[in-house]
């Protein structure tokens, strides 16, 4: 019987046991490793709580959960609870599958004061995530800036322009909501460093902006370039400029709050005594090649917060190599040591912060390819059964998937009226839950 423990329960997670399941049939026990007592990572705590549908892949996962090979160890830190040496002594294979959780550092002048905040705490937030409950965001100015031309820019500029109601059938966290709703915010200056056309936001996400009750977005005509140019665009690319054309054209009418799009704008200093009171940018043009180059004309911009939506990295974890300058795991196609050391990664640990949730699933698989490709035949470890005898003599309350549908059902029971759940923010709540029966 070959062992595999995967460390971290999102999506890359999920994937590679997926993927081991099919490729070593009955020969294979699975162990999921998470340091929170919740799976599902960036399906919980990153994606929108607007956003529904894409949460809904929880259901392919909870089948991978429901396969006997696989168990579930929750509120289990690897590098405080267990090393990775011991998991190697214990498992044939590791998979490293945490995720990028931390956010990329902004490096400039400012970037400490209070109000600056990184887009994975300002996310973690408003999901509930028991790292960034108590986060507090200063939402008493009237304007905020966005540094970013991703998704993630565009999740947080949405959600900071929404009203109350808007909320409604969302998971977003209840500590959110009132500040949210009291909000002086009336302008969200979203900063990117190059062109409409060099944007990395989807179609969904950007048309989602022309549907909200209190907010419009707002493109300046002259960031535009020639309608000609959108041919040598993608498919989904020119869908997003010709989106960005439209909100040109329409202008922002009498709603109370704009989403302004500032493109050819570059970050260079935050400015303030005590708190952020603006943001110095650069103007930029883009140079032969398509990078964004300084003009050395600048302005600032007054704004009370700056959220910084500039990538992720991977958390270390110790006794693994880490490359600091790409954010993740160094790693060779997914090995980490090369073939023989039993290490793997997969997902953003392997590959940095790139791609869709998706994505993770073929690298899942060419994980399990290569799992098999080194263990022709399995070592005779102990696996899960070693490893809960290990915590055991540590006294580490692992949470099984049983007990994380005991803590799902309390969620669901507590939701406010029209949302799917109220998580829990709270370890402590969450262990509490795992072991009421009743749920």
């Amino acid at each position: 019987m070959r062992h595999v423990a995967v460390i971290g329960s999102g999506p890359a997670g999920f994937y590679t046991a997926e993927a081991c399941l099919r490729t070593f049939g009955n020969d294979v026990r699975i162990d999921l490793i998470d340091r929170l007592p919740v799976p599902y990572g960036l399906i919980r705590s990153g994606v929108a709580p607007d956003h529904q549908s894409i949460k809904a892949v929880t259901h392919r996962y909870e089948g991978v959960a429901a396969a006997q090979p696989v168990r579930f160890f929750g509120n289990v830190m690897v590098g405080r609870d267990v090393s990775v040496e011991e998991l190697r002594g214990l498992y044939d294979a590791v998979v490293i599958a945490t995720g990028a959780p931390a956010d990329r550092p902004l490096s400039i002048p400012g970037a400490d004061l209070p109000g600056v905040i990184g887009s994975a705490a300002f996310v973690g937030w408003y999901n509930g995530h028991p790292d960034h409950a108590d986060l507090a965001p200063p939402l008493d100015g009237e304007t905020v800036a966005v540094i970013g031309n991703g998704n993630v820019a565009l999740d947080v500029a949405r959600i900071l322009a929404k009203a109350p109601e808007e909320f409604e059938g969302s998971d977003i966290a209840r500590h959110a909501l009132g500040p949210l709703a009291s909000a002086r915010t009336r302008r969200v200056e979203i900063l990117g460093r190059r062109g409409p056309h060099q944007i990395a936001m989807t179609p969904k996400e950007l048309g989602e902006l022309a549907h909200l009750s209190r907010a419009a977005p707002h493109v300046a005509l002259t960031d535009l370039p020639p309608l000609a140019d959108d041919a040598a665009l993608e498919p989904g690319q020119r869908k997003s400029v010709t989106l960005l054309r439209g909100f040109a054209a329409e202008g922002t009418g009498d709603k109370p709050v704009v989403i302004d799009f500032r493109f050819f704008t570059a970050p260079v200093a935050i400015l303030g005594k005590d708190r952020v009171e603006a943001i110095r940018i650069e103007h930029t043009r883009l140079d032969a090649e398509g990078h964004a180059a300084g003009t050395g004309e600048t302005e600032d911009i007054p704004c009370s917060m700056v959220v910084s939506c500039i990538g992720y990295r991977s958390i270390t974890i110790a006794g693994l190599d880490y490359d600091d300058r790409l954010g993740r795991f160094t790693n060779e196609n997914g090995r980490i040591g090369g073939a023989g050391s039993g290490l793997y990664c997969a997902g953003w640990a392997r590959r940095g912060p790139t791609g869709t949730i998706g994505t993770n699933r073929p690298d899942g698989f060419q994980i399990a390819e290569e799992i098999a490709a080194d263990l022709p035949a399995p070592a005779g470890k102990t696996g899960g059964d070693g490893l809960t005898a290990l915590l055991t003599a540590r006294d580490v309350e692992a949470v099984s998937f049983a007990d994380w549908r005991r803590i799902e059902a309390a969620e669901n029971a507590r939701a406010r009226g029209g949302a799917p759940r109220e998580k829990f923010v709270r370890l402590a709540e969450m262990i509490e839950a795992s072991h009421n029966v009743q749920n």
